[in-house]
């Protein structure tokens, strides 16, 4: 039987996230499963070896006691994908399963975990992180002794950007740690991972958009992160 990524459905680009695991990434061992909040098909989670939580609409704020207004506020909130993810994201925690949480994913988690964003980063951040009409291009530092830092074997490098939200570091999640950084002035949050590790399943947050980076084949922060994402699903045990 074949082991099978969930990947969260979003309303933004989802096929990115399906086309980013190629066919010689997966081999004749694994599968994608989409779990969508629209399909209700949480019965599916708990047949997922590996998660990866997606990016997309802004989280409700009312999860985090957040703002209830901001800039670039969406029309509506999607309440029930947040649910859908938040059962995605506990059963992970429940059975140790990977998971990799990409931009609104790596939000999310921060705020499951107990932590909080920024609704909006403010207008001089968003012309450096937030997509125009295309995705903008800046560097990051990441941190040594970090998982991020043993995957990708760097220091420092260059990812794609998407954001108006970012992790608000005075309220980081529960035994989480910043793995990298954005180079700018602003130096917003790019990458979480636990901080105690003990116990705990693979689990990697980052702000950029892995799937969907230029070169991203030849990227370390996407190839190297898509790798060992699936080395670890391979590997995983019940």
């Amino acid at each position: 039987m074949k082991k099978k990524i969930g990947i969260s459905y979003t309303e933004a680009n989802f096929k990115n996230y399906e086309n980013w695991f190629t066919p010689q990434d997966l081999g004749e061992d694994i599968e994608l499963v989409e779990l969508s909040f629209k399909k209700n098909n949480t019965a599916d989670i708990e047949t997922c070896e590996g998660f990866v939580l997606t990016g997309g609409i802004d989280v409700d704020p009312e999860l985090y006691n957040g703002k209830k207004d901001y800039p670039y506020k969406p029309a509506t909130f999607l309440p029930e994908r947040d649910a859908f993810e938040q059962q995605i994201y506990a059963y992970s925690q429940q059975q140790r399963i990977p998971v990799l949480g990409i931009c609104r994913g790596l939000q999310y988690i921060n705020i499951l975990e107990g932590g909080k964003v920024f609704e909006d980063i403010g207008e001089a951040a968003n012309k450096v992180h937030k997509k125009g009409e295309e995705d903008k291009v800046h560097g990051v530092n990441i941190q040594k002794d970090t998982l991020l830092h043993q995957i990708t074997g760097q220091e420092h490098g260059l990812v794609n950007s998407a954001h108006h939200q970012s992790i608000n570091p005075a309220n980081l999640g529960k035994n989480l740690m910043v793995s990298a950084s954005s180079d700018t002035d602003d130096a917003i949050i790019e990458g979480v991972e636990f901080k105690d590790k003990t116990g705990k399943g693979f689990m990697l947050c980052v702000q950029w958009h892995p799937e969907r980076m230029k070169e991203k084949e030849v990227n370390p922060l996407s190839q190297k992160i898509k790798e060992q994402f699936i080395n670890e699903v391979r590997n995983h045990k019940r």
